[in-house]
């Protein structure tokens, strides 16, 4: 009898220092876990700080740059002419606009389509370019303030005259070439669908005309103009 309650404490024995390990190896991989997860909050001190919370779903494209959504601008400003010697040389500031339609093809990029105008004289010489673009825009998507930047080209179709002068007897002249420009801008979203713009541009095109001897000369007509505006989206 004292034998079978000999082997029984024994085996609780074992049974009890089992548990301790298994408590005690728990424990420890535990803290090991939760060491890693937590990362040290005061190393010297072997202390660890809560984890960092997880980081939240990422933020939608506001709704003005969703995959080809199609919009409306229209421009009005001014056009300050190059003082080449072989272009504006002289003429003062003029009037330009701008009205197109394009199509937001990705958060970044956008397609635009362009008719405009712009003007410029010099006492009774004047001189005007009508351009019809097709350009894109590189853009920095923001759900309030977008700027961008963008390049075009196409067809403008120009007129000058002037009066005889030491050059030419007089030119009274149209033409139309290639020429192409470079903007610079910002949208500024009143909400989703309206916003006022602020545009640069530079035109480059440089017309043939002839003077009433018949002789040819090519004339720089490019120059910036600085328009304010308004894009809608439909």
């Amino acid at each position: 009898m004292r034998k079978h309650l000999v082997w029984r404490d024994v085996a609780l024995t074992l049974v009890l220092a089992g548990l301790f390990v298994a408590a005690t190896a728990t424990a420890a991989v535990a803290a090991e876990y939760d060491r890693y997860e937590r990362g040290p909050r005061y190393p010297d001190r072997g202390e660890y700080a809560p984890p960092p919370p997880r980081r939240g779903a990422e933020m939608p494209p506001p709704r003005h740059a969703q995959h080809g959504q199609p919009y409306f601008f229209a421009h009005l400003g001014i056009f300050d002419p190059n003082n080449d010697l072989d272009g504006l040389r002289g003429y003062d500031s003029g009037g330009s606009f701008d009205l197109g339609i394009g199509s937001r093809v990705s958060p970044v990029f956008a397609i635009d389509g362009t008719f405009g105008g712009y003007a410029a004289e010099r006492g009774p010489d004047e001189a005007a370019v009508v351009p019809l673009t097709v350009g894109g825009r590189l853009i920095i998507p923001h759900p309030f303030i977008e700027p961008y930047v963008g390049a075009g080209l196409g067809l403008y179709f120009s007129s000058l005259e002037e009066r005889p002068g030491t050059v030419s007897t007089g030119i009274d002249d149209t033409s139309t070439d290639f020429g192409g420009y470079l903007s610079i801008g910002a949208d500024f979203w009143l909400n989703p669908r309206v916003a006022l713009n602020f545009e640069g541009k530079y035109h480059w095109v440089e017309p043939t005309f002839e003077d009433s001897s018949g002789r040819d000369f090519d004339v720089d007509l490019g120059g910036w103009t600085a328009n304010l505006g308004v894009r809608v989206a439909f």
